[in-house]
């Protein structure tokens, strides 16, 4: 097969280009089959080799004192004490839920778990970052992708505890959907993926093989357009039950040393686990049977086996001599498995159906050959300025606040989380509505919170700060739980790399995620980047990086929630405020704006508020931690009063200028608390304040049934839980 012979529809049906094609063409010194080529085409896709990106990743911190495993396995993993790691990771499914939002999100939110799984972790925890066009049109979105989490989740019995729901303009044709999962395993039973010792046995385990996903991988690496729809069979069907007995009987593996590794099959089916596997161990290679792969339809190619991304599958390489004694636990949980090959020493992956030879390609060339793109970013026009001095001043203080409360961004996301079992496993401390869930580490005294989070609007206006925002949200969200952040994941959304504009966001979003996570000594240890998220060649995204943070308490009895606890508690603001309304959410419900720079952010400032945050609640001062983010102080001093029961009154603010009145309650200025304190703890937390050199504002005291600042507002909470709690699903 030339170059010149191939048909550009087939090279763009596998999504690789003619350059790509003549340097397969060069390394394997002939042209490859039919076969090899898809199984190339799905290993070089955008999705599988990151090859508009790989380079710039680099720059990511990786690697801290708390890490046992890094980028390059299904997940990362860090020490949390007494013997135990958490592993997780965040993944987008989101082109496969642009098409078919149940399913596409159900089944993302199966490869996740399977990715932890692979790591020998029980699977503790789910959370989600979505994003949708304005309501109502995204309705069918929005309904889809929640039935499909909370669908899965609930079935297998793993409690989704966290995330978060934001609506724009330009994700109306492009939704994500992002699913983290956290798990737990013990530090000397965590298992990587490499495909070790020659002549072990190659065993897939889980559902029967279809023909579901084929070109799912490469269907993740173009835009949408009007013809999308018609990849409907590029999303997989998933099957969560099975997906239990899977987990179960792969935690049952830990009874045995027969296992060696274990790897999801996700993207690329049984092509990229098998390659992969090899791929992690010096000159291996493995020989494989399509023949002997247990199929649910008839008729199937070769390339439909190796292609094929059905779902609750998982290849487990096993010692050889060893394999009834594995297969008799995936046995026990009615599971079907077979070998399928074995792991040799040549470097190639074989592929035979029956004795007939159909595929022999390098394992390196699969895994590492797809030519890295270089791609130029140029910066695009910035975007609208704002000139706050020319916004009207504030009207009426009460009125705003209830109309920012009802925003679709800030509104109460009970009517989604309802939806998913968060309570499942008798593990969740501090339940999703807050800025951090907890979950307990069962048999210890520790807490484990995590979070995701990302202002997509910062990102827009400045990549760069935006994604410094993001991590810097994120830390505050674990560090008001009283937990200490430890580590990231994250996942890169973003439009098409090709076009300048977007490549330069793409640049100045890992620049400004790797300057954060240095500065506030944060690994990055697993993540996913999502390209292509644009329709037609017009509709792009905003640049959104999506950062899923975990944290440690090592008492749980001292983690702390969001709503105010006692009457008569202080009720302050830890850090100051500026005039900080670029991209904020009173801006755009009031103005009808996205325009200005984001907040300024000073990370040095951040690191003291957040020791003396971390520090009042470990010496047992605080009754309660909220951080200030979208709509800013007003905003949230009413959710601590909602999910607290308890009212605030407050003398009027009069802020010094230039501060402006409409900034000091909606403001997003970062690096900010809402916290409340019983008396006794006064004096002790004004002197831990002035040790670390941070401003502590008196805003009032807890208690009534109202939230009141004197003669500019008064509001019962009824009426703001009636603004709040509009129902989005």
């Amino acid at each position: 097969m030339s170059i010149k012979s191939v048909d550009e529809r087939r090279l763009r049906e596998v999504a690789l280009t003619p350059d790509e094609y003549r340097a397969i063409v060069e390394q394997l010194k002939r042209a490859p089959n039919e076969v090899e080529l898809g199984m190339l085409g799905v290993l070089w896709s955008e999705h599988c080799s990151y090859k508009s990106s790989k380079a710039l990743l680099r720059r990511l911190p990786s690697t801290g004192p708390a890490v046992v495993q890094g980028p390059g396995e299904n997940a990362g993993a860090v020490n949390i004490g007494e013997g135990w790691a958490a592993v997780f990771k965040i993944e987008s499914h989101n082109h496969p839920s642009a098409i078919e939002p149940y399913q596409g999100a159900a089944t993302g939110v199966g490869g996740i778990i399977r990715d932890v799984i692979a790591m020998g972790a029980r699977p503790i925890a789910l959370l989600d970052s979505l994003r949708f066009g304005p309501l109502p049109d995204s309705s069918r979105h929005l309904e889809g992708v929640i039935a499909g989490i909370g669908s899965y989740g609930n079935c297998i019995g793993i409690p989704t505890v966290g995330g978060e729901v934001y609506f724009e303009d330009c994700y109306a044709n492009n939704p994500l959907v992002n699913a983290m999962c956290v798990g737990l395993v013990r530090t000397d039973q965590l298992m990587r993926a490499r495909a070790e010792g020659t002549g072990n046995s190659l065993l897939l385990v889980g559902a029967d093989t279809g023909r579901d996903g084929i070109h799912g991988a490469s269907f993740a690496s173009v835009e949408l357009d009007d013809n999308s729809s018609e990849r409907r069979p590029a999303v997989q069907v998933g099957n969560p039950f099975l997906e239990k007995c899977l987990l179960e009987a792969c935690m049952d593996l830990a009874h045995t040393d027969a296992v060696v590794a274990i790897q999801d099959l996700g993207a690329a089916g049984l092509t990229s686990a098998v390659a992969e596997c090899a791929g992690r161990v010096e000159g291996a290679g493995a020989r494989i049977d399509v023949a002997r792969v247990p199929r649910r339809e008839r008729r199937m190619t070769p390339y439909d086996v190796m292609l094929s991304e059905s779902q609750e599958r998982m290849l487990v390489v096993v010692q050889r001599g060893r394999e009834r004694e594995v297969e008799s636990i995936f046995h026990a949980w009615d599971l079907t498995s077979a070998v399928i090959g074995e792991v040799t020493d040549d470097g190639q992956l074989t592929v035979f159906d029956g004795r007939d030879q159909v595929a022999r390609l390098p394992v390196s060339l699969l895994t590492d050959g797809a030519p890295m793109r270089r791609l130029v970013g140029f910066a695009p026009e910035p975007p609208f300025g704002l000139e706050i001095d020319a916004l009207p001043p504030l009207a009426d203080a009460g009125e705003t606040l209830l109309r920012l409360l009802a925003s679709p961004n800030l509104s109460s996301r009970r009517g989604v989380f309802r939806r998913y079992d968060h309570m499942v496993g008798d593990a969740t401390l501090v339940p999703p509505g807050g800025d951090a869930a907890m979950l307990r580490v069962k048999g210890t005294r520790l807490g484990l919170a995590v979070t995701v989070d990302c202002n997509a609007r910062y990102c827009h206006l400045d990549p760069h700060l935006g994604a410094q925002l993001a991590v810097a949200e994120a830390a505050r969200n674990i560090i008001a739980t009283g937990a200490t952040p430890l580590a990231v994941t994250d996942c890169l959304n973003l439009a098409n790399p090709d076009r300048p504009d977007v490549y330069w966001e793409l640049e100045e979003t890992i620049a400004g995620l790797a300057y954060a996570c240095r500065t506030l000594e944060l690994p990055i240890v697993s993540g996913n980047v999502s390209l292509y998220n644009d329709s037609n060649g017009t509709s792009a995204i905003y640049p959104t990086p999506v950062v899923g943070m975990i944290g440690v308490i090592d008492d749980y009895a001292r983690r702390l929630g969001a709503g105010l606890r006692s009457e008569g508690d202080f009720v302050l603001l830890i850090g100051s405020s500026h005039n900080d309304l670029g991209g904020s959410e009173y801006l755009k419900v009031e103005h009808g704006h996205v325009a200005g720079r984001p907040p300024a952010l000073d990370l040095t400032r951040e690191q003291a508020v957040n020791r003396l945050v971390l520090a009042a609640a470990q010496s047992g001062y605080l009754h309660s931690a909220h951080d200030c983010a979208e709509g800013g102080m007003l905003v949230a001093l009413a959710e601590s009063c909602l999910l607290g029961g308890l009212g605030v009154r407050c003398p009027a603010i009069r802020p010094e200028p230039p501060l402006r009145l409409d900034a000091a309650f909606f403001g997003e200025t970062p690096s900010r608390y809402i916290i409340s304190v019983p008396s006794r703890a006064m004096p002790e937390l004004q002197s831990l304040a002035r040790r670390h050199h941070v401003e502590l504002s008196l805003l009032g005291l807890a208690g009534g049934d109202v939230l009141e600042f004197e003669g500019q507002l008064k509001l019962s909470l009824a009426e703001l839980r009636e603004a709040w709690e509009v129902m989005l699903t």
